[in-house]
């Protein structure tokens, strides 16, 4: 009796094992199967969908670039802006006169040599006939070496009067007038205002006397007009 229940439980339990058995290498089979789906899901994915990091990197890339470009295409225009203001500053230097008339809105008058009985010998300058107070420059730029009353030395003649020493030997000299702005010793740069015209001295209008020397000195002037017109001074 008790063997027959022995081999009855051993021959009951078998079967059921065996299809628990089977249930399980079913289920791996399934679980494995179910993996290489999803593997191959993944790699199916994986071809199919762009990869937007790289197109993202290459956008970065390319607006980088072109910030880049526009940034140096701005700084080349404000170089040539400024290279070019360099030159038209250099241009309006370079054309800027070296010597000017020394006086504005003149009319000649008496000119150099012209004789006359104004003048114990002939004209020894060219008056600019302009009204009393009209502003009077410097016709280069120069140190003043005489300048006051009694023609600044040169003889009452002269009135009031300034003499400004030029590079090379020359001088200029300026009669007539009333009044002086600038000392003895004053460095004075070109069309830089010295004095006022007048009708101090030996004078029958108001007019400024102009004369160009060799020295600071009486007796020693050259033609102005034609000096003035060698250095591209229209008078």
């Amino acid at each position: 009796m008790s063997q027959r229940t022995t081999k009855s439980r051993h021959l009951g339990t078998s079967p059921l094992r065996a299809r628990a058995a089977v249930l399980a290498a079913g289920l791996g089979i399934s679980t494995l199967m179910g993996a290489g789906v999803a593997a191959a899901a993944d790699s199916q994915a994986s071809v199919a969908l762009p990869d937007t990091t790289a197109t993202s990197v290459k956008a970065q890339a390319d607006a980088q670039a072109k910030a880049a470009a526009s940034a140096k295409q701005a700084a080349a225009k404000q170089a040539a802006a400024k290279q070019a203001a360099a030159k038209k500053a250099a241009a309006k230097k370079a054309v800027k006169p070296s010597w000017v008339d020394p006086v504005a809105k003149y009319k000649l008058s008496a000119s150099f040599a012209q004789a006359g009985n104004m003048w114990s010998h002939n004209h020894s300058g060219q008056d600019f006939a302009v009204a009393s107070g009209t502003k009077v420059v410097a016709t280069h730029g120069g140190t003043v070496v005489k300048a006051g009353g009694n023609g600044a030395g040169d003889g009452p003649a002269y009135g009031n009067a300034v003499v400004i020493k030029h590079g090379n030997g020359t001088y200029s000299q300026y009669a007539h007038l009333s009044r002086i702005n600038v000392n003895v010793g004053q460095v004075v740069a070109t069309g830089q205002t010295i004095a006022l015209s007048g009708n101090t001295g030996n004078s029958s209008g108001p007019h400024l006397h102009f004369e160009i020397r060799t020295t600071p000195n009486y007796g020693s002037a050259v033609d102005p007009v034609k000096f003035l017109r060698s250095k591209g001074v229209t008078v």
